[in-house]
């Protein structure tokens, strides 16, 4: 007969007490983050959080407050509230204003009729894989990295009235037959927004060429199959396909319109002709005047005309990715 197996009682699980520490109940478990971590990760994380809500969010509603109020800047016992005063000088009494409405929309209009189709047009011819396409990238890109200020001060060489390329070219650079492409205010605003056509088109090739990378080739294919040539391709499957690239289009042309400054400033301080909302904003703030609570209303209106265009832009991005 064999001998009877004995079974040793199940042993109890052992939990530990509530004062035991947390190392010797996780042996082996390293702690991911040490104290230094963590505080570098803080200071990362929070210099840049602190410096954009100082120089982005409380300027913006500092803005917003001083609109309603009358300020020179010197001294904040002398800020007076004026309620609406300032909007109604602006909008009734101000004969800049409306000339400055104008000719950002006129700015608007050239940069989506002219640069906007080009920078299209070059997209599709990159797109072909062409030879040297990335030389002809970098080259078209270029203007779109070099600086406004810049690009300002190359384009007043080319304006010259006496030794610039232009006069030099047809002939405007002797006496009596010169063509002041700066100072002549029926001429200097469309001489301005060649110059920022030349840097717009660069800026659009680049956001229509991303457009196309992302088109699904089979589209191209079938259309190939179906008998359809290069032009019926681009317009019945292509172009419908950049509806969102289209959307980024509009949205950044707008913004680009809006927010036009250092290329007219370093014409001619937006003068004789030029005149924009952020020139006004400038001359108010921190010019001769310090009207900083007439600039900040000026601020305000360029505001609500930024934001009614980014907002619903901002509505239907984040639909599509809940969609998604």
């Amino acid at each position: 007969m064999s001998a009877p197996v004995t079974r040793k009682p199940p042993q109890a699980a052992t939990v530990p007490s509530p004062g035991t520490p947390r190392a010797s109940r996780a042996k082996g478990k390293r702690q991911l983050l040490t104290r230094r971590d963590r505080f570098v990760l803080a200071l990362m994380a929070g210099v840049p959080t602190v410096l954009h809500v100082a120089l982005v969010w409380v300027t913006a509603l500092a803005s917003i407050a001083l609109a309603f109020t009358t300020w020179d800047g010197i001294g904040f016992d002398s800020i007076r509230w004026v309620g609406l005063e300032n909007f109604r000088q602006l909008f009734a009494d101000n004969p800049q204003f409306w000339p400055a409405v104008e000719h950002n929309v006129v700015w608007f209009a050239v940069l989506i009729l002219i640069p906007t189709p080009l920078g299209l047009f070059l997209a599709v011819q990159l797109d072909k894989r062409i030879r040297f396409s990335r030389v002809y990238q970098t080259a078209f890109f270029l203007p779109v990295v070099i600086s406004m200020a810049c690009i300002g001060f190359v384009w007043q060489l080319v304006y010259n009235p006496d030794t610039g390329l232009i006069n030099s070219i047809i002939g405007a650079n002797r006496p009596g037959h010169y063509i002041d492409w700066i100072g002549d205010p029926h001429l200097n605003l469309w001489a301005v927004l060649i110059a920022a056509s030349w840097r717009h088109t660069g800026y659009m090739m680049i956001l229509y060429l991303a457009g196309l990378k992302s088109v699904d080739p089979s589209l191209r294919e079938a259309a190939a199959l179906d008998g359809a040539g290069e032009w019926q391709a681009f317009r019945n499957v292509v172009f419908p396909a950049l509806r969102p690239t289209n959307t980024v289009v509009l949205v950044v042309t707008i913004i680009e319109s809006l927010r036009a400054f250092d290329l007219v400033f370093v014409f001619n301080k937006g003068a004789q002709g030029t005149e924009l909302l952020s020139i006004l904003v400038t001359d108010n703030i921190i010019g001769e005047s310090s009207r900083i609570g007439y600039g900040s209303a000026i601020a305000v209106v360029l505001l609500a005309v930024s934001l009614a265009v980014i907002i619903p832009y901002l509505i239907a991005t984040f639909r599509k990715e809940r969609r998604a």
